[in-house]
């Protein structure tokens, strides 16, 4: 008898004609995941990823793992064992019981793919729940409201034998919908935006932009960090710094106050673009919501987008701050967000800025500037860090 993992598909089994193409990317994805933590077999059979350790491996390490995987809905862990009554009744006696302990009552199900096996469905359950009654005394049997459900797979290779599913990332598989281009800042919403347009399927090239000496070493190793977190669901990403002193102080020089903010943010979209078109992506992502600062009203949103052509996403743009948080602390970005380390943003944030533009306004201040030289400078100087890509 062998632990396994089994790992739910979720929204691909939906597809038509393209389904199989779904699938490959998301065994991709998950031997991707597994590579650090040991060695498994994966395959995929009716919609279920089977994953199993070959001899000794952290299965407690896969599981956490395989929960990260965008494209599973439910995650198991599961004995596999021999296709016979008697084997699957000690099978559940020996190994149910670590997850019934807080358990009051349960019930038994089965499903019987393999329909050569002897005993029917019901019969299954009926032996399998005595089995663990009689190994877990203070349980009772509840067919309607049970705290668990016990359920036994026969398959066409062994049976297995499993108790309560842990939620999957959900979503469709990293990679199968585009690569998009993501602003990505220290603060806590671009991280929630990349993780979000992540579980799309969209795979995310971070692009940060950084301004020493105004902005230091730390406040750039906070970004490198939030990139690390971020790849354990985006795998193989690497993160792009972006120098950007010469052009937020050509900016502060030469430009309104009260405009600073929305002509800094429509430079990081032009060399946003650039890179979008150096790789081949195909939208850019912000982690702007809605009204939440000065440079996020429709009107600033407006301006920003008349920069370039690139369709801009915006995940968050619906999300309260709160939401957002509460997103951030899930997928572990949080603590590492709230580090007091300011980035470019913040740095040069103006006394009051104008919450709406005018775009007329903007362009005649830009005309103070060499657009095209600045962004041939910025792009000249950008970092690498990490990743695969």
């Amino acid at each position: 008898m062998t632990e396994v993992i089994l790992a739910k598909c979720g929204e691909i089994v939906l597809k038509g004609l393209n389904r199989k193409g779904f699938e490959q990317r998301l065994l991709k994805n998950l031997r991707a995941a597994l590579r650090d933590v040991g060695t498994f077999e994966t395959s995929l059979s009716q919609s279920i990823a089977y994953i199993e350790p070959v001899g000794e491996q952290d299965v407690d390490a896969a599981f956490e793992k395989t929960c990260r995987v965008f494209g599973f809905v439910g995650v198991t862990r599961a004995l596999k064992c021999e296709k016979d009554i008697g084997a699957i009744c000690r099978a559940a006696a020996e190994y149910l019981p670590p997850f019934l302990k807080d358990k009051k009552t349960f019930k038994a199900e089965s499903r019987r793919a393999d329909k050569r096996f002897p005993l029917t469905s019901p019969e299954i359950s009926r032996e399998v729940g005595a089995a663990v009654l009689k190994s877990n005394a203070h349980l009772s049997a509840d067919m309607h409201h049970p705290d668990v459900v016990v359920m036994t797979e026969i398959r066409e290779d062994a049976a297995y034998i499993h108790a309560g599913q842990t939620p999957g990332a959900g979503g469709m598989p990293y990679g199968s919908n585009g690569k998009s281009v993501l602003l990505l800042s220290g603060g806590i919403d671009s991280p929630v935006a990349a993780y979000m347009i992540a579980k799309r399927g969209v795979s995310i090239i971070p692009l940060h932009f950084f301004s020493p000496p105004y902005t230091g070493e730390r406040a750039k190793q906070k970004v490198v960090k939030l990139a690390e977190i971020l790849r354990d669901y985006c795998p193989g990403i690497s993160l792009r710094v972006v120098y950007f002193t010469e052009a937020q102080k050509a900016i502060l020089e030469n430009c309104r106050e009260d405009l600073f903010t929305v002509i800094m943010r429509r430079f990081m979209m032009r060399i946003a673009y650039e890179v979008m078109r150096r790789h081949r992506a195909g939208s850019l992502v912000t982690g702007e919501s809605l009204g939440q600062v000065a440079s996020q009203t429709m009107q600033a949103l407006s301006v920003t987008d008349a920069t370039t052509p690139a369709l801009t996403l915006r995940p968050l743009i619906g999300m309260d701050k709160e939401e957002i948080i509460r997103i951030s602390r899930r997928i572990g970005t949080f603590e590492t967000s709230i580090e007091p380390y300011e980035d470019c943003c913040t740095v040069f944030t103006p006394r009051h800025p104008k919450t709406k533009p005018d775009l007329r306004q903007v362009e005649e201040e830009e005309k103070k500037l060499d657009i095209d030289a600045l962004v041939g400078a910025a792009m000249e100087n950008i970092e690498i860090i990490g990743g695969e890509q």
